[in-house]
């Protein structure tokens, strides 16, 4: 499969609607169409990217089921805005792809910004090993009341990072409820392979049981 490799290249391959369509259908039946009722590979090509199997008469789309299936935004405008955020080095916000896009409607390009982001996880992807260091931080603005793990009106996030020498390796995140030993095992289960060696803050709930995982407090295991 061809992927553009610049600006330039991205602009000569979609310059139309239909060439988005194109691109999807060479993408979706790499191998040409195939029913999704009975598999069969004989249909009716219609218009839109719409098809019709000539054996059992379903009708489906190239875009069923997936996240540009009964849009109002034209082809061209989703196939931009993918190119800006994979294009880009130092990361993306909704405000800038509202901006590069002219959508009207902030809401729209935070909605379409987390649908992308979801995209680009992959479900198989192998969990964490080795030496990991994991610790929490809170996401929000300034706000008057408690401050630390159990501030109000701000998200807990749970990160993981692979500590390889000096440098830093893969990393998982996670919103959480709350920084209970229930909440961080939970974490640690779903993104930590075992056996490996954790290391911790003091916080209490990092005393919880660990199954095949070794703990370590910072300040006790030299990573150096």
């Amino acid at each position: 499969m061809k992927y553009p490799a610049n600006q330039i290249e991205f602009e000569d391959m979609f310059k139309t609607k239909q060439d988005c369509t194109d691109y999807l259908i060479s993408v979706r039946w790499p191998n040409g169409f195939e029913c999704p009722v009975c598999a069969s590979i004989r249909y009716w090509q219609k218009t839109k990217g719409r098809f019709e199997c000539i054996d059992c008469h379903k009708e489906t789309s190239v875009t069923n089921g997936t996240i540009f299936h009964k849009t109002t935004k034209p082809l061209l405008i989703w196939f931009h805005a993918i190119w800006w955020i994979v294009a880009q080095k130092n990361g993306v916000s909704a405000v800038g792809l509202q901006k590069v896009l002219g959508l009207g409607s902030y809401k729209t390009s935070w909605a379409w910004l987390h649908k992308f982001r979801r995209l680009m996880v992959f479900n198989n992807r192998s969990k964490l090993k080795g030496i990991i260091e994991v610790d929490e931080v809170l996401l929000g603005g300034k706000k008057s009341g408690k401050r630390g793990r159990g501030a109000e009106g701000k998200s807990l996030i749970a990160v993981a990072v692979e500590v390889q020498g000096r440098k830093t390796g893969r990393v998982r995140l996670a919103r959480i409820s709350d920084a209970s030993s229930k909440s961080l095992n939970k974490f640690i289960e779903d993104n930590i392979e075992k056996p490996s060696t954790i290391i911790t803050d003091e916080w209490p709930s990092y005393n919880g049981t660990y199954f095949e995982f070794s703990l370590f407090h910072k300040g006790l295991l030299d990573i150096s």
